[in-house]
Order: structure tokens, then C-alpha cells, then sequence
């Protein structure tokens, strides 16, 4: 169990595991963070039936130590140097947050898209148990790997790939020397080569099966080109391809929605966004099939690799709010005027 110790100087030292250990900035404690990750310190009861739940694997005692001091959340400290290149970077990985040791947190071990989740519904091999999401969106994982100590013996940390036939990297001998050895992503310049490499994604990467689907049904000649130009400049201004708050990411998230509505009718805000529980396919249209997340089996190269719902559902309520997202046919459509209006400005920012 992790302890701390006062010094001379009256100044707490973490001890254990972590001794030496600067936490001060390690953390993300913002709202999402709290919300999505984070749960109370775990009891001895409460550690025994989350290992019994995940197969009987052991968890080591420093995942323990650190749940017990603070129990999973997004991190400041997301990046660890590998020497081995990955899908990710070459010369590091990035990581989200820890998953906590639970079953209440969205993100904990057996909660509602932790370790279990991964396996069962994605494909992850049962090597051992998910400790830590990516930034892309499910299509990464760090695992703790007991294939060569056993489900009671002391794992190592690896990089699971799953849009390279789930590759399996070593990241590092054991959760304490992984956590050790997080560093901020300031360690890392690498903008220049992701700006390249992201407009090279949002100029001549493949559009999702739905979004073709729904350029073709709007009837829009020149809808690729739109589409395209507006990504390029959310990747001109940012360095990078991703949807927030600003005003680029929500005319993205109105063009999504209004080629959406020449295939569906969207019936709530969960309704466009997601999935149907247990698709595999690009049958059904959703926004996280349209733009962020593509299935390995059809993979499609104009994607952002993940988003945040809670820039999404701040535009879907705004636009509710404005008059501009209107209830029709027991639905959700854009007001025509607000729509006509969206096509001149996706013309005037496509250049």
C-alpha cells in the first residue's frame, strides 16, 4: 500500500512503489475526468471480486497502491518513450487515462468500455486485462500481458494494435515502471510530421461507406470537394485533425448532420450519434461512422480517429436551443433556411 513520508522540510514524499514520485501535475481532475474515470479508493473486497470478474487475473500491487492514492482519470502525463515504433508515433506512445479499479466509471476495469468491454465487443485477445485508452478512439488499448508470468505472477505492459491485426508491443516490465516513465507531451515534437500526415488523411483519405452514401443522396457535385476543404482548414489552423468547440468543428458537425438527414431521420441526439448496439457494419448511419471511427474489417482513411461527445452534444443542444435543430416527422431536421444557409457558408470557407 502506498504511504508517505514527511521529510525534514515538512514536505510529502510518496513512498511504495512510487517513491520519489512527483504526482503534482500527473492528473487531469477536470470535470470529464471525474465524471468518466475516476472512482473512490477501492476496499480489499471490492479488488477481489474485480479480479475474480476479469478471469482470475492477479493485478499487481502498484496498480493497487495507485488506485488506492488515486483511482483512474484522464492524465497530463500521457506519453511513454518506446524504442520500437507503433501505429501511434515512432517514438512514443500516447495513452488517455487509467482505467480505475471498478465497475462504476465509464472507463474502470469492468466498467462500461474498460477491459472487458474491449475484449468482448472489439476483438482484444485475452492476454490479460486493459488498463488504458487511447486518444484513437478503441482502435489502441494498454494491456497488462500475464502470458508469460501467469495470471498470478507480475505482467508486463503492452501496446495492443487492433487495426494492425492487434500487434502486441512491449511497452514496459511491469504498471509501475509504465506509470514512472509518463511524461508530458510537450517531450515530443512531432507537430510538424502530424500536420503532414493529417493533411495527406483529409485530402486523400477514403470516405466512410456513409458519408458516400449520403453525398450521393444529397444530389451535391461538389459535396467531396466541400467536405474536404473544410478539413483541410481545421487541420491548417489546429496542426492537427479534430472536432471541438470552435467554429470550423461545428460547421463539421453541421455538414455531418444535414448529408446524415438524406439517410435518416435522427430521433434523438443518441439516435445520430451512435451506433446500434452490436453493429459491425456501415449499414446503419451514425455520426461516429461517418467521420471518427472506422471498423477493421472496412477501414476508411478520412477519419479523426475519435471524438469528445460533450463538444458534440454542446453544438446538438445549441442548435436545438437557436431554433436551427427543429422536431419534425418525429425527428430531428435542420430548418430549411438554416440549411440553405449552410451550404453557401461550406462554399464560402471551402474556398
Amino acid at each position: 500500500m502506498s504511504t508517505e513520508d514527511i521529510d525534514t522540510e515538512g514536505v510529502a514524499r510518496t513512498t511504495g512503489h512510487f517513491g520519489g514520485v512527483d504526482f503534482e501535475g500527473f492528473w487531469d481532475d477536470g470535470d470529464y475526468s471525474r465524471d468518466n474515470y475516476v472512482e473512490p479508493a477501492p476496499s480489499d473486497e471490492l479488488i477481489a471480486s474485480i479480479e475474480a470478474e476479469l478471469g482470475g487475473y492477479r493485478l499487481p500491487d502498484s496498480y493497487v497502491e495507485l488506485a488506492r492514492m488515486h483511482n483512474g482519470g484522464m492524465v497530463d502525463r500521457a506519453c511513454y518513450p518506446m524504442d520500437e515504433p507503433t501505429s501511434w508515433a515512432e517514438g512514443h506512445i500516447q495513452i488517455t487515462g487509467l482505467y480505475a479499479l471498478g465497475r462504476t466509471a465509464t472507463w474502470s476495469l469492468c466498467g462500461e468500455l474498460g477491459s472487458t468491454f474491449k475484449r468482448e465487443e472489439w476483438g482484444y485477445p485475452d492476454i490479460g486485462v486493459g488498463i488504458a485508452d487511447t486518444p484513437s478512439a478503441g482502435h489502441e488499448q494498454i494491456m497488462l500481458d500475464y502470458r508469460e508470468c501467469g495470471p498470478r505472477g507480475e505482467p508486463r505492459v503492452v501496446h495492443v494494435d487492433q487495426e494492425d491485426d492487434y500487434r502486441i508491443t512491449l511497452v514496459a516490465k511491469d504498471f509501475a515502471t509504465f506509470v514512472r516513465g509518463l511524461v508530458s507531451e510537450d517531450e515530443f515534437d512531432d507537430s510538424e510530421e502530424m500536420l503532414q500526415a493529417d493533411l495527406e488523411v483529409v485530402r486523400q483519405g477514403t470516405f466512410s461507406p456513409i458519408l458516400r452514401r449520403a453525398l450521393e443522396a444529397a444530389n451535391l457535385p461538389d459535396g467531396e470537394a466541400l467536405i474536404r476543404g473544410l478539413a483541410e482548414r481545421i487541420v491548417t489552423t489546429k496542426g492537427f485533425f479534430a472536432l471541438h468547440s470552435d467554429g470550423d468543428s461545428w460547421l463539421m458537425y453541421d455538414a455531418m448532420f444535414w448529408l446524415y438527414s438524406h439517410l435518416a431521420t435522427a430521433a434523438s441526439f443518441e439516435d445520430f450519434v451512435n451506433r446500434a448496439e452490436g453493429q459491425t457494419d456501415y449499414e446503419r448511419p451514425c455520426y461516429t461512422l461517418m467521420i471518427t471511427t472506422s471498423f477493421v474489417a472496412d477501414p476508411y482513411g478520412f477519419c479523426t480517429g475519435g471524438y469528445a461527445e460533450g463538444f458534440l452534444r454542446d453544438w446538438w443542444d445549441a442548435k436545438v436551443e437557436r431554433g436551427n435543430l427543429v422536431a419534425v416527422d418525429g425527428g430531428f431536421r435542420f430548418d430549411s433556411e438554416y440549411a440553405t444557409q449552410l451550404l453557401r457558408v461550406l462554399r464560402a470557407f471551402a474556398g
